[in-house]
């Protein structure tokens, strides 16, 4: 929270978690306008990593990622990109090589030990008379450490571009289009500093790992 400078209650009610899979609950940072002061505000909040909007049908397949390729495009995606824009932050993701049954999980992170934060958009439908928030982290051809790995990686963004993304002015055409652009030129730096280790494959198994075990993102 202080590192994104966002509102958010008690950082102790969040329990620190070394992994966590599509469809569960992870925070996102977002900037939209207080309802008793009108004034925007930036905080962190719990979101569903599964993006529905309220006109979509339930499915069963999850949408958590959305390629950059198409978010200011595709129906599904670029209402929320036009005007609902939010950051994941994390220490790093899992990316997985290898054969079903023997894949083994390798963890991606800043070579600097920053915290990273990538680009994303979110959603809010009304679920059984409550609010529900959900979201989707974009997307981009991986490259340099990443790509060695996996065809995909998440778009980071540096400190300094979060405040031009975050701010929920609604673009027309040509803004995504030049927020696309921003996205692709931050990224690849962002993408230069990435780096991974081999990590212990229990971490394979989302029923039976704790997420609150810090060893899931030791080295082995």
């Amino acid at each position: 929270m202080s590192e994104f400078v966002a509102a958010g209650g008690n950082a102790q009610d969040w329990t620190p978690r070394y992994s966590i899979a599509p469809t569960q609950v992870v925070p996102i940072v977002r900037e939209r306008a207080n309802p008793q002061t009108g004034e925007f505000q930036r905080t962190v909040d719990a979101a569903v990593w599964n993006f529905h909007p309220a006109f979509m049908k339930d499915s069963k397949r999850p949408n958590f990622n959305t390629r950059i390729e198409t978010v200011a495009t595709n129906g599904l995606w670029k209402g929320a990109f036009a005007s609902s824009r939010a950051l994941f932050p994390m220490r790093g993701y899992f990316e997985w090589t290898g054969t079903a049954g023997k894949k083994q999980p390798h963890f991606l992170h800043s070579a600097d030990g920053v915290l990273l934060a990538a680009a994303g958009i979110y959603t809010a439908r009304k679920v059984d008379d409550e609010w529900e928030v959900s979201a989707s982290i974009i997307t981009r051809p991986a490259r340099d450490a990443s790509g060695e790995i996996h065809d995909r990686m998440p778009v980071f963004l540096e400190h300094d571009v979060w405040d031009k993304y975050l701010w929920p002015d609604r673009l027309d055409d040509a803004g995504k289009q030049d927020m696309i652009q921003l996205l692709t030129v931050e990224s690849d730096r962002v993408a230069g500093t990435i780096t991974s280790y081999d990590v212990d494959r229990k971490v394979n198994n989302t029923r039976t790992a704790d997420p609150t075990d810090p060893t899931l993102i030791e080295p082995i």
